[in-house]
């Protein structure tokens, strides 16, 4: 769920306008998962821009407060989520913690790090939701040692309809600033592509192991 429509589509412009997004429908980039993509995001280039990691961090802090008064730890993915996180938790004077995708495999082999106690509340932020198995693996090892996860937030999503699902069946709270379909809106807008694209462009987001058939 969009946290905040007018903020969605300030959000979308701004990424577009950092290259955080990168639109390329025609010459399309190639995932680590194998599937072809006409769209990159990295939310990583937030980071060199104080107003709007700032912005980021108060709309994030700002639902949080609002929908999830009880949350005890905000907890950052490995490692893109983990300076948003930082900004968030120390605005809610709360302890903050992170996750590995997997323990490491030398000294204590921690997976959590920063220090999480058992029956705590929660929130997961993530920088973007793709297939949702990234913020899910997380979940799942902060329910391992006793964390009751709250919710998942993120600055972006696909929108991937088999991502939604997974979040839906685990009855796992998903919120966003922004998605793919505000996003391609924008850029339609100011001209970074073309009408005549869209259709490839929702073709993807639809079925985006099989594309372009």
């Amino acid at each position: 769920m969009i946290i905040n429509t007018d903020y969605s589509k300030v959000l979308a412009a701004k990424l577009i306008e950092i290259n955080a997004v990168v639109l390329r429908p025609h010459t399309p980039f190639k995932w680590t998962s194998g599937w072809n993509s006409p769209i990159y995001c990295d939310n990583r280039l937030t980071l060199r821009f104080p107003e709007l990691r700032t912005s980021i961090a108060d709309h994030l802090t700002d639902h949080i407060s609002s929908e999830y008064p009880g949350t005890e730890v905000i907890a950052g993915t490995s490692t893109a989520g983990i300076p948003h996180a930082s900004w968030i938790a120390d605005r809610l004077s709360l302890p903050m913690a992170y996750v590995r995708s997997k323990p490491k495999q030398h000294g204590t082999t921690n997976q959590i790090e920063g220090g999480i106690k058992k029956g705590e509340k929660a929130v997961i932020i993530e920088d973007l939701i793709s297939t949702g198995e990234s913020a899910l693996s997380v979940a799942k090892a902060l329910e391992f040692v006793g964390v009751e996860v709250q919710a998942v937030y993120s600055i972006f999503s696909y929108g991937f309809d088999q991502a939604l699902d997974k979040f839906s069946n685990k009855k796992l709270p998903l919120h966003f600033l922004t998605d793919y379909n505000t996003l391609i809106g924008i850029a339609v807008n100011k001209g970074n592509v073309e009408e005549k694209d869209l259709t490839l462009l929702n073709q993807w987001r639809k079925e985006p192991e099989t594309w372009p058939r």
